[in-house]
């Protein structure tokens, strides 16, 4: 006699630092459904944000005819920067304001149900491995463009971690020696450059005058460069040969079979991706470019939500 099956759907989570964004994903497998975003308001701490994960899990759940919690096997969640596994807890984390945080408990205390959690990027790789751009890759690394940059390193099936948990903190890589100080409190990372919110000041800082400048972002410059306006695709292609130095860098340090870039700048295309490659044509040994694909994210808003479902998946599939 076998028993009932049990809950058809994991809630997969992405904390950002500008958004938070949740959606339901099969347990066995396939794309986000009833995917719902809010801000996160990090001022207002991580117990707050907890809760309204919670709430939009609940919404999410409501919005997809599913019942929670009894359909819902847990939550899997991703959160910026270096974190302690083992017991759920943020160290610290630069665009939040976050150190120390127990976020996995402060989860589980808001939704009822369990909970794990994984560094979003991290969360981002898993999920191109697993569902996306980087299927079958031996070797992925994803970069994850937005408030922030991070990245995240799946080797032969598992997340590579390292050993204090910091591994794939891409962002943090110089790619201008006493160059842009960053949120990190060091000077030339690619993050001080390639973010967000770092592509809107330079756009603003090169001439780019919208209608609106206090309503630019990385978005609206992209944009902006598809429509012509050559200030904006300046600092578009710039952005892109400054990526282009950091996945140089990566190839000539792991050798990937896949580099896979995430986020909203990754649908930019060929503006940004174009001078990307060229610069890594430029700066990587031949045979490390020849055997590595450079693609945009199958998920490119999502992929930290389908990557943080797989893992609570992967987590509750392990053996005791």
């Amino acid at each position: 006699m076998t028993g009932a099956p049990g809950p058809r759907w994991i809630a997969g989570v992405d904390i950002g630092g500008t958004n938070l964004v949740v959606g339901l994903v099969r347990s066995d497998g396939g794309g986000p459904v009833a995917v719902r975003t809010a801000p996160t308001r990090p001022e207002e701490g991580a117990a707050a944000a907890a809760r309204r994960v919670a709430a939009m899990v609940r919404e999410s759940a409501a919005a997809a005819g599913v019942r929670f919690p009894d359909d819902v096997a847990g939550i899997g969640a991703g959160a910026p920067g270096p974190m302690e596994l083992d017991s759920g807890t943020v160290r610290e984390t630069p665009n939040l304001g976050w150190r120390n945080v127990p976020l996995r408990e402060l989860l589980v205390e808001a939704a009822g149900v369990p909970a794990t959690l994984h560094n979003d990027a991290d969360c981002a790789a898993y999920g191109e491995w697993r569902r996306g751009a980087g299927q079958g890759a031996r070797c992925l690394v994803c970069l994850t463009l937005g408030t922030g940059i991070g990245g995240g390193i799946v080797l032969d099936g598992r997340v590579h971690q390292g050993v204090s948990g910091s591994a794939g903190e891409v962002g943090h890589t110089c790619v201008e020696m006493n160059g842009l100080l960053c949120g990190c409190g060091a000077r030339g990372c690619v993050e001080a450059y390639a973010s967000g919110p770092a592509i809107a000041a330079r756009a603003l800082d090169a001439g780019y005058c919208p209608e609106s400048p206090q309503r630019v972002t990385a978005e609206t410059v992209c944009r902006a460069a598809a429509d012509g306006d050559r200030k904006a695709a300046r600092v578009v292609a710039d952005t892109g040969a400054i990526l282009g130095v950091a996945v140089a860098n990566l190839m000539h340090v792991l050798n990937p079979d896949v580099i896979v870039l995430a986020g909203g700048v990754a649908r930019a295309g060929d503006l940004l991706f174009g001078p990307l490659r060229r610069e890594v044509r430029r700066r990587a040994f031949a045979s490390a470019e020849a055997a590595c694909r450079i693609e945009p994210a199958a998920f490119p808003e999502t992929a930290g939500v389908v990557g943080a479902a797989e893992l609570f998946r992967s987590a509750q599939a392990a053996p005791a």
